[in-house]
């Protein structure tokens, strides 16, 4: 399969092209994935009550605070309907990946990551969140972002 990147002034979205010279099973299973990769979407609830359409590519993070789980985004957070658990089936497709007990991080999302303390890993996100992350984590996280 080639893929390529064309950067050119011209375009004024992000355009994806398949072709091929037939529709085989490989194409089809393409454009399946990248439609669900694309379309993915899930409903939330942000500080002031209003139901909002969230794309997890744009999240940060998703966490458990009390009895309830939060998305955050990269600048307010939106309580949503589901649990931890069911989050990060559905979405280690997309990027996210389980950081501790209580918080799926959005992999692609990673500006840095300090292991300079013990035990511990400091991962700095992109929108300047922190957050923390066991050592035992970091081969998962690291295999990520080789994606």
């Amino acid at each position: 399969m080639l893929i390529k990147a064309e950067i050119d002034a011209r375009y004024k979205e992000t355009e994806l092209h398949v072709c091929n010279n037939e529709k085989t099973e490989e194409v089809k299973d393409l454009l399946t994935e990248l439609h669900s990769l694309y379309d993915m979407s899930l409903m939330g609830t942000d500080e002031r009550g209003n139901r909002v359409k969230l794309s997890p590519r744009e999240l940060v993070s998703f966490y458990a605070e009390g009895q309830r789980v939060y998305a955050l985004g990269d600048k307010e957070k939106y309580a949503v309907p589901k649990k931890l658990y069911e989050l990060e089936k559905e979405l280690e497709s997309v990027g996210f990946a389980r950081i501790s007990k209580s918080e799926l991080l959005n992999i692609r999302r990673i500006k840095s990551m300090d292991l300079s303390l013990t035990g511990t890993i400091r991962i700095v996100m992109n929108t300047g969140y922190e957050t923390y992350t066991s050592r035992r984590n970091v081969a998962k996280i690291k295999e990520m972002t080789k994606r």
